[in-house]
């Protein structure tokens, strides 16, 4: 069942830190433009308060959430348990884009583990979190993280993710514009 509570409490902020994987849901305002869902992994989840949470963002080969929050800000994460006891938590609100040019970039970075395919940092200012049972949920063991975006990243060297992230994150799948290309330089 259901059940919309008030904020981010500490118990289901550390349930939130526990979980392995999370997605992120946006969708632009026109009705025939893509809806994105992407998942999301590593150490690289946040609760920065009651009603705000913030993830950081890795080089990816589309940049469609910067491009739908750009445009209107609307997003969703959502967890589920595939260990332990069963439950979804889903997260919705208000998100916005932390560029390296940012005035808020450096205080988000200082609290995620350096990693060289880092972009951007998303924050979300929440405003409505509900939980449900997730009794279909199945069981999946977590095995470990995987390094290959590490390695690819790394590979690339601060130039080929510059060059990259122009060729792939610039506009979303819409043609909309997703991510500021002059600001996209690895301070990591």
């Amino acid at each position: 069942m259901s059940k919309q509570i008030d904020s981010i409490d500490e118990e289901l902020s550390e349930w939130l830190r526990r979980q392995h994987v999370f997605f992120v849901a946006t969708a632009p305002l026109c009705a025939d433009g893509h809806i994105n869902c992407s998942p999301k992994g590593g150490d690289s989840f946040r609760v920065l308060g009651p009603l705000e949470v913030a993830y950081q963002d890795y080089t990816g080969s589309g940049a469609e959430t910067a491009a739908h929050l750009r445009e209107n800000g609307r997003i969703l994460l959502m967890f589920c348990g595939f260990e332990g006891k069963p439950n979804i938590a889903r997260l919705h609100g208000q998100g916005e884009v932390i560029a390296p040019d940012h005035a808020d970039y450096e205080s988000l970075d200082a609290l995620f583990p350096v990693n060289p395919g880092t972009r951007c940092y998303v924050r979300v200012q929440v405003e409505r979190v509900s939980t449900s049972c997730g009794f279909s949920v199945p069981f999946m063991d977590f095995r470990s993280d995987r390094d290959t975006l590490d390695k690819f990243a790394a590979s690339k060297g601060p130039a080929g993710l510059a060059e990259y992230r122009a060729q792939k994150n610039a506009v979303s799948i819409d043609g909309m514009p997703a991510l500021p290309m002059p600001a996209m330089n690895d301070s990591n």
